[in-house]
């Protein structure tokens, strides 16, 4: 039996080490490379704290940015589609929303940036619970 107990004790700590407590997604969005870091993984159904790191070709934070995070379920039998949109707010080297997601399933990210008159768009697709 304490074998037992030992055996799930350490199965239960290495699947606590292997959890992540934010969802992370870093893609290119056009000439801009983009972090999304969403404070619940996986998002649920209500609030889900967004933040957006965003910097130039060269590395360098960019700042002064225009950044939205355009969030959608698509219509499904019964239920027209979903569409929000939540103007992020810089936040030191950051830029901070809040996105309601309205009910559990897939909705599609869309992070929208503009700045210094250059734009860029990086998509993704989140399960909420």
């Amino acid at each position: 039996m304490k074998k037992f107990i030992a055996v799930a004790v350490v199965v239960f700590l290495a699947a606590g080490v292997a959890y992540a407590k934010n969802y992370e997604v870093s893609k290119k969005a056009g000439e801009f490379d983009v972090v999304v870091t969403i404070d619940k993984n996986p998002p649920v159904t209500g609030d889900n704290g967004v933040t957006v790191s965003v910097k130039d070709a060269r590395g360098a934070v960019v700042k002064d940015a225009k950044v939205v995070v355009d969030y959608s379920m698509p219509a499904m039998p019964g239920m027209p589609a979903m569409n929000y949109k939540a103007d992020a707010v810089q936040k030191g080297d950051e830029y901070k929303a809040v996105m309601n997601l309205s009910m559990a399933g897939s909705w599609n990210i869309a992070v929208k940036i503009n700045a210094g008159g250059k734009n860029g768009n990086m998509k993704f697709t989140v399960d909420a619970k």
